[in-house]
Protein backbone atom coordinates (compact mmCIF):
# COMPACT_ATOMS: atom_id res chain seq x y z
CA UNK A 1 0.00 0.00 0.00
CA UNK A 2 2.82 2.45 0.66
CA UNK A 3 4.33 1.98 -2.79
CA UNK A 4 0.72 2.92 -4.02
CA UNK A 5 0.39 5.70 -2.10
CA UNK A 6 4.19 7.40 -2.88
CA UNK A 7 3.21 6.52 -6.68
CA UNK A 8 0.18 8.94 -5.98
CA UNK A 9 1.91 11.89 -4.43
CA UNK A 10 4.41 11.48 -7.18
CA UNK A 11 1.80 11.22 -9.86
CA UNK A 12 -0.86 13.80 -8.78
CA UNK A 13 1.67 15.39 -6.98
CA UNK A 14 4.04 16.55 -10.74
CA UNK A 15 0.21 17.08 -11.97
CA UNK A 16 -0.65 19.65 -9.09
CA UNK A 17 2.08 22.10 -9.38
CA UNK A 18 -0.20 24.81 -11.22
CA UNK A 19 -3.03 24.30 -8.58
CA UNK A 20 -0.75 24.81 -5.34
CA UNK A 21 2.94 26.13 -6.46
CA UNK A 22 2.35 28.15 -9.74
CA UNK A 23 5.40 30.66 -8.57
CA UNK A 24 7.61 27.25 -8.36
CA UNK A 25 6.45 25.93 -11.67
CA UNK A 26 8.06 29.45 -13.19
CA UNK A 27 10.64 29.05 -11.58
CA UNK A 28 11.43 25.28 -12.63
CA UNK A 29 10.51 26.41 -16.48
CA UNK A 30 12.65 29.64 -16.28
CA UNK A 31 15.96 27.08 -14.94
CA UNK A 32 15.06 24.29 -16.76
CA UNK A 33 13.59 25.91 -20.17
CA UNK A 34 10.38 24.71 -21.25
CA UNK A 35 11.92 20.80 -22.86
CA UNK A 36 13.48 20.39 -19.63
CA UNK A 37 10.54 20.90 -17.01
CA UNK A 38 8.03 18.99 -20.03
CA UNK A 39 11.42 16.21 -19.64
CA UNK A 40 11.24 16.32 -15.54
CA UNK A 41 7.42 16.21 -15.54
CA UNK A 42 7.30 13.49 -17.70
CA UNK A 43 10.07 11.21 -16.04
CA UNK A 44 8.16 11.73 -12.59
CA UNK A 45 4.59 11.22 -13.85
CA UNK A 46 5.90 8.09 -15.67
CA UNK A 47 7.91 6.86 -12.37
CA UNK A 48 4.65 8.02 -10.28
CA UNK A 49 2.46 6.10 -12.89
CA UNK A 50 5.06 2.75 -12.05
CA UNK A 51 4.60 3.01 -8.68
CA UNK A 52 0.70 3.52 -8.66
CA UNK A 53 0.15 0.02 -10.66
CA UNK A 54 2.61 -2.20 -8.69
CA UNK A 55 1.46 -0.76 -5.59
CA UNK A 56 -2.32 -1.13 -6.88
CA UNK A 57 -1.61 -4.31 -7.79
CA UNK A 58 0.14 -5.50 -4.86
CA UNK A 59 -2.92 -4.04 -2.15
CA UNK A 60 -5.04 -5.92 -4.52
CA UNK A 61 -3.53 -9.52 -3.31
CA UNK A 62 -4.45 -8.85 0.29
CA UNK A 63 -7.34 -6.10 0.47
CA UNK A 64 -9.08 -4.63 3.40
CA UNK A 65 -12.41 -3.88 2.73
CA UNK A 66 -14.04 -0.34 3.78
CA UNK A 67 -17.47 -1.91 1.96
CA UNK A 68 -19.06 -4.13 -0.05
CA UNK A 69 -20.57 -2.06 -2.78
CA UNK A 70 -24.28 -3.79 -3.71
CA UNK A 71 -24.31 -5.56 -7.00
CA UNK A 72 -26.71 -2.37 -8.79
CA UNK A 73 -23.86 -0.28 -8.39
CA UNK A 74 -22.53 -2.12 -11.28
CA UNK A 75 -24.64 -0.87 -13.95
CA UNK A 76 -24.28 2.62 -12.34
CA UNK A 77 -20.51 2.36 -12.83
CA UNK A 78 -21.26 1.54 -16.51
CA UNK A 79 -23.41 4.31 -17.14
CA UNK A 80 -20.59 6.63 -15.51
CA UNK A 81 -18.03 4.98 -17.81
CA UNK A 82 -20.22 5.66 -21.14
CA UNK A 83 -18.94 10.05 -20.94
CA UNK A 84 -15.37 8.34 -20.12
CA UNK A 85 -13.93 7.29 -23.16
CA UNK A 86 -15.76 10.08 -25.19
CA UNK A 87 -14.45 12.85 -23.28
CA UNK A 88 -10.97 11.22 -23.02
CA UNK A 89 -11.24 11.68 -26.88
CA UNK A 90 -12.89 14.91 -26.91
CA UNK A 91 -9.91 16.17 -25.16
CA UNK A 92 -7.98 16.13 -28.02
CA UNK A 93 -10.52 16.75 -31.24
CA UNK A 94 -12.05 19.98 -30.79
CA UNK A 95 -15.89 20.62 -31.66
CA UNK A 96 -18.56 21.07 -29.86
CA UNK A 97 -18.21 18.30 -27.10
CA UNK A 98 -15.42 19.97 -26.43
CA UNK A 99 -16.30 22.97 -25.80
CA UNK A 100 -19.62 22.26 -24.07
CA UNK A 101 -17.04 20.13 -21.92
CA UNK A 102 -14.49 22.70 -21.41
CA UNK A 103 -11.96 20.82 -19.75
CA UNK A 104 -13.37 17.02 -20.98
CA UNK A 105 -9.78 15.29 -19.42
CA UNK A 106 -11.26 16.29 -16.56
CA UNK A 107 -14.37 15.33 -16.65
CA UNK A 108 -13.14 11.41 -18.29
CA UNK A 109 -11.27 11.31 -14.99
CA UNK A 110 -13.62 12.77 -12.27
CA UNK A 111 -16.44 10.56 -14.21
CA UNK A 112 -13.76 7.02 -14.45
CA UNK A 113 -13.02 7.73 -10.74
CA UNK A 114 -16.25 8.28 -9.35
CA UNK A 115 -17.40 4.98 -10.77
CA UNK A 116 -14.98 3.17 -9.84
CA UNK A 117 -15.53 3.89 -6.39
CA UNK A 118 -18.73 3.04 -6.71
CA UNK A 119 -17.60 -0.84 -7.27
CA UNK A 120 -14.44 -1.04 -5.91
CA UNK A 121 -14.78 -1.01 -1.75
CA UNK A 122 -11.51 -1.82 -0.87
CA UNK A 123 -9.14 0.57 1.42
CA UNK A 124 -6.60 0.38 -1.88
CA UNK A 125 -9.91 1.36 -4.36
CA UNK A 126 -10.93 4.05 -2.12
CA UNK A 127 -7.01 5.30 -1.68
CA UNK A 128 -6.60 5.34 -5.08
CA UNK A 129 -9.87 6.30 -7.12
CA UNK A 130 -10.66 8.87 -4.55
CA UNK A 131 -7.28 10.41 -4.75
CA UNK A 132 -7.77 11.00 -8.44
CA UNK A 133 -11.69 12.62 -8.15
CA UNK A 134 -10.30 14.86 -5.25
CA UNK A 135 -7.42 16.02 -7.49
CA UNK A 136 -9.57 16.68 -11.16
CA UNK A 137 -11.97 18.31 -8.61
CA UNK A 138 -9.62 20.79 -7.26
CA UNK A 139 -7.64 20.66 -10.89
CA UNK A 140 -10.96 21.89 -12.56
CA UNK A 141 -11.83 24.23 -9.61
CA UNK A 142 -8.46 26.03 -9.85
CA UNK A 143 -8.62 26.57 -13.75
CA UNK A 144 -11.73 28.28 -13.68
CA UNK A 145 -9.81 30.43 -11.14
CA UNK A 146 -6.25 30.83 -13.04
CA UNK A 147 -6.39 33.56 -16.46
CA UNK A 148 -6.46 31.41 -19.54
CA UNK A 149 -3.42 30.65 -20.80
CA UNK A 150 -4.68 28.40 -23.60
CA UNK A 151 -1.84 27.10 -26.34
CA UNK A 152 -2.96 26.78 -29.94
CA UNK A 153 -5.15 24.24 -31.11
CA UNK A 154 -6.26 22.43 -33.59
CA UNK A 155 -9.32 23.86 -35.93
CA UNK A 156 -12.95 22.72 -34.31
CA UNK A 157 -13.74 20.17 -37.29
CA UNK A 158 -18.11 18.87 -37.07
CA UNK A 159 -16.19 15.80 -37.94
CA UNK A 160 -14.56 15.52 -34.46
CA UNK A 161 -17.80 15.52 -32.43
CA UNK A 162 -19.00 12.24 -34.52
CA UNK A 163 -15.44 11.34 -34.23
CA UNK A 164 -15.70 11.91 -30.38
CA UNK A 165 -18.95 9.79 -30.21
CA UNK A 166 -18.20 6.56 -32.18
CA UNK A 167 -14.99 6.09 -31.60
CA UNK A 168 -15.93 6.74 -27.59
CA UNK A 169 -18.45 4.23 -27.92
CA UNK A 170 -16.48 1.98 -29.80
CA UNK A 171 -13.52 2.36 -26.91
CA UNK A 172 -16.50 1.85 -24.15
CA UNK A 173 -17.13 -1.46 -25.74
CA UNK A 174 -13.53 -2.65 -26.27
CA UNK A 175 -12.75 -2.11 -22.75
CA UNK A 176 -16.07 -3.91 -21.24
CA UNK A 177 -15.94 -6.78 -23.26
CA UNK A 178 -12.47 -7.33 -23.68
CA UNK A 179 -9.25 -5.28 -22.42
CA UNK A 180 -10.47 -4.68 -18.94
CA UNK A 181 -10.30 -8.04 -18.04
CA UNK A 182 -6.98 -8.45 -19.84
CA UNK A 183 -5.51 -5.00 -18.47
CA UNK A 184 -7.03 -5.09 -14.96
CA UNK A 185 -8.04 -9.04 -14.31
CA UNK A 186 -11.37 -7.75 -13.73
CA UNK A 187 -14.51 -8.56 -16.12
CA UNK A 188 -16.84 -5.88 -16.58
CA UNK A 189 -19.92 -7.91 -18.35
CA UNK A 190 -20.97 -11.16 -17.22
Amino acid sequence: MSLLVVGLVLFLGIHSIRIVAEPVRTKLVAALGMRGFKALYSVLSLIGLVFIVIGYGQARLEPTWLYHPPPFLRHLNMVLMLLVFPALLAAHLPGRIQRWLKHPLLVATMAWSLAHLLVNGSLAGVVLFGSFLIWAIADRIALIKRPDSSSPQLPAWPINDLIVIAGGLGLYAAFAFWLHPILFGVAVMG
